[in-house]
């Protein structure tokens, strides 16, 4: 497929005047304040805070508006005068709001109070700070560290997420999954695994620099809206970009740039992918192992006519391990095999590799759509071994860049937010704090929730996250969750998890990150990290939605003092009081990675905290990056049988994780519903269906259990043939926990297998 490709149901280019309606829109439904136009100018500049949602860098040279469509969304939805007081609950029970979608409860507004659930009357109320904080301290003490979860989403600042760690340790326990370990937690075990670093090899002057990109599984136009400015400039100075992805994404197919005035008024648009191929569901590793083919032919060919080698020689010999084994591999591979499992021609791989053989700096970038499989790992080592093979890691305008979904979600576990002891100096915290700190690794979330289910997790603080709709086997969590001696959410806005409270419930309503964040030495600022390893300063300028909120770091300090003994060197008011505090205990734990960390917080463009592989130094235990050789050729734990689909779960163009802005999927033309399954027409024909049907997906994980989600419209769509779409958090119901990628344990939510039956 060439630059011609287009969506049949997209309503058009991504960026332009749809996503200035969208923004429109959700403006309108929020009723937000005129002055949050004020905010979205401070949005990810010097001075400002920093999006809640992606975890794309604030780059240092700005534009005018720094933020997208789907930043601004984010900011719009927190920044609603709606309001969700204490008086809401006086018409409604927690039980009869299980029946409302996940829409409707947020658009409840922001929470105000501290409440309570009063299992009495099945409904939340108000209570004091010191009365929530007390609560929650009298059962976290009875309880045994051991059955307790401390569970974070990306939302809090580095200082607050260094603080929930300590609080976790001092309290007994390393059982701090975080919101990775759903999404890109293969990233960390992964990467480090072959390049001795978990996260991206990638900064900002690389982008700048490279002369090709090739996408896998990575939607930019609705995920990271911004990555689309420095996508468009790549292409005006004759960049290449070449994408594979199940799914036609239209921000990788085409954009119109909303702050380009001609753009706007011409609906010129920039084409974004040279060449666009639908792999299907599962089938990068055969469609990497045959680019990787394409580069080997090329070298053998120079060889024999005396030209300048294709492989990066030098590099493989001083830096790799395990190259022989690998292209002994790639040699014996066939293009039938290749074909088969990539669901791609040999010609369209060849076109592609092409491209890489001829580019000089290439950077391989990657989502979810490689992370969310069985074999989410053999995925990322395939495509280092590509970008191996001719050098493109650790240096200029090249690397391997996977891209972060939520906001600090990396930085969290930059300072701490880990289950496994291995990852956190706790030498350090000794010191530091004069504890003895908890030496056994703690649960990955997959263990939380097997642990929840079994009876064994009774207590569950949540900073932030909506944890009910974004794990597998959501209804036996939903049971679970209810049966716990205690449940605690922080959170902004009503959501799922607050409806199915344990024995002793309370949701705590904290500060937005765009909001005034008042202590004792007055505003403070917290600080991001982002995809690209870079530190960030951000501060709020916005009045709080209530004069009862807290900030996240408050919130902690409140349950550490009301849980823990004293500890002279636990200093918890004054750590609330000045964030800067925070600051200088982050850099004294970790000072190689936050030198000078308040000197330097509000540098432009952020500080870097370095990256070994970035330079070059392999952490891994041979000293050396390494290749890796396939033991099979798609990235799957099951085999294909008649009938049998891969479900791709997806979001939509109106969504940011959990939470559902609306029902306007404009980029795959799905109006006011998101009650769909898309199937190509050849896959519609074969199953005897017709577009308009209802259906229901039926699990086909060999588990014994029977799990099901009904109601879904047949929807037509350009799509390889076996692989299906829905929307993700819905078909949470329909995976298993014990689906996920084999290092890492991330749910294999992009290839779900699955049945379709018709609905009477």
């Amino acid at each position: 497929m060439s630059e011609h490709l287009t969506d049949p149901a997209s309503e058009g280019p991504a960026g332009g005047w749809g996503s200035v309606k969208s923004i429109a829109r959700i403006y309108g439904e929020t009723l937000a304040n005129p002055a949050v136009l004020e905010t979205l100018k401070q949005q990810n500049k010097p001075g400002g805070f920093m999006c809640v949602s992606c975890a794309w860098p604030k780059p240092a040279n700005y534009h005018p508006f720094e933020f997208c469509e789907n930043g601004a969304k984010a900011t719009l939805w927190e920044s609603t005068s709606a309001r969700c007081t204490p008086d809401f609950w006086n018409g409604h029970t927690v039980s009869a709001l299980r029946d409302w979608k996940d829409h409707d409860l947020e658009m409840t507004g922001r929470l105000t109070h501290p409440m309570r659930y009063d299992g009495d009357t099945d409904r939340y109320v108000k209570v004091s700070w010191d009365e929530a904080f007390s609560g929650i301290g009298a059962v976290l003490k009875r309880l045994d560290p051991k059955e307790v979860v401390f569970y974070s989403s990306g939302h809090a600042g580095l200082e607050a997420s260094y603080l929930y760690a300590l609080l976790a340790r001092l309290y007994g326990n390393n059982n701090l999954p975080q919101s990775s370990n759903m999404c890109h937690e293969t990233t960390s075990v992964g990467l480090t695994k072959v390049i001795g670093s978990p996260v991206g090899t990638v900064v900002w002057d690389d982008l700048e620099k490279t002369d090709c990109l090739f996408f896998f599984g990575q939607n930019p136009g609705s995920n990271s809206p911004r990555f689309l400015h420095p996508l468009q400039e790549a292409k005006q100075r004759g960049a290449k970009i070449v994408t594979f992805n199940p799914v036609i994404e239209q921000g990788l197919v085409s954009f119109v740039n909303p702050q380009s005035p001609r753009q706007m008024l011409t609906g010129e648009e920039t084409v974004i992918s040279d060449l666009y191929l639908q792999v299907q569901s599962g089938g990068d590793v055969a469609a990497i192992l045959g680019l990787c083919k394409v580069v080997v032919e090329a070298d053998d060919d120079a060889k024999t006519l005396g030209l300048k080698r294709i492989l990066d020689v030098e590099f493989i010999e001083q830096h790799t391990t395990g190259f022989d084994r690998f292209v002994d591999c790639v040699r014996t591979a066939s293009w039938s095999d290749i074909e088969r499992e990539s669901g791609l021609s040999e010609a369209d791989i060849r076109h592609a590799g092409q491209i890489y053989v001829e580019a000089e700096r290439v950077i391989g970038v990657y989502g979810m759509g490689l992370t969310q499989h069985s074999q989410g790992a053999l995925n990322i080592a395939m495509l280092v071994n590509l970008l191996m093979m001719r050098g493109n890691i650790g240096r200029e305008g090249a690397g391997v860049c996977p891209v972060r979904g939520h906001s600090n979600v990396q930085g969290q576990r930059t300072v701490g937010i880990a289950e496994k002891t291995k990852l956190v100096p706790m030498d350090k915290l000794k010191e530091l704090f004069d504890f003895d700190p908890p030496t056994e690794d703690g649960t990955h979330i997959v263990d939380a929730v097997k642990g929840l289910i079994s009876g064994h997790v009774k207590g569950f603080v949540s900073l932030g996250g909506n944890l009910l709709r974004a794990v597998p086997d959501q209804r036996d969590m939903e049971r679970a969750w209810s049966e716990q001696e205690l449940t605690v959410m922080v959170s902004t806005k009503l959501n799922r998890s607050h409806l199915f409270p344990g024995k002793a419930a309370y949701i705590l309503p904290c500060l937005s990150r765009s909001e005034v964040d008042d202590q004792a030495t007055g505003n403070q600022y917290v600080s991001i990290e982002d995809s690209f390893s870079h530190i960030h300063g951000s501060i709020g300028r916005r009045s709080p939605a209530s004069e009862h909120l807290k900030s996240e770091l408050a919130i902690i300090s409140g349950i550490a003092k009301a849980t823990l003994p004293a500890n002279p060197r636990v200093t918890w008011d004054d750590w609330t009081g000045d964030y800067s505090l925070v600051r200088d205990l982050i850099e004294k734990t970790y000072p190689e990675d936050f030198a000078k960390y308040n000197e330097r917080l509000n540098a432009p463009g952020g500080f870097y905290r370095g990256n070994a592989a970035h330079d070059r130094i392999w952490k891994t235990p041979e000293k050396k990056a390494v290749f890796t050789t396939p033991d099979q050729l798609n990235s799957l734990s099951f085999a294909d049988k008649p009938g049998r689909y891969r479900l791709l779960t997806m979001r939509s163009n109106d969504q940011f994780n959990t939470t559902i802005y609306g029902y306007s999927d404009r980029f795959r033309g799905i109006e006011g519903t998101r009650d769909v399954v898309l199937m190509c027409a050849e896959d519609i024909a074969q199953a005897g269906l017709k577009p308009g049907q209802k259906v229901r997906l039926v699990s086909d994980f060999e588990d014994g259990r029977r799990r099901e989600l009904g109601g879904l419209i047949v929807t037509q769509h350009a799509l390889p043939k076996g692989t299906i779409c829905s929307y993700y958090p819905e078909c949470n119901v329909l995976n298993a926990i014990d689906h996920h990628d084999e290092l890492s344990k991330t749910p294999a939510s992009k290839s779900i297998p699955v049945r379709i039956e018709a609905e009477p």
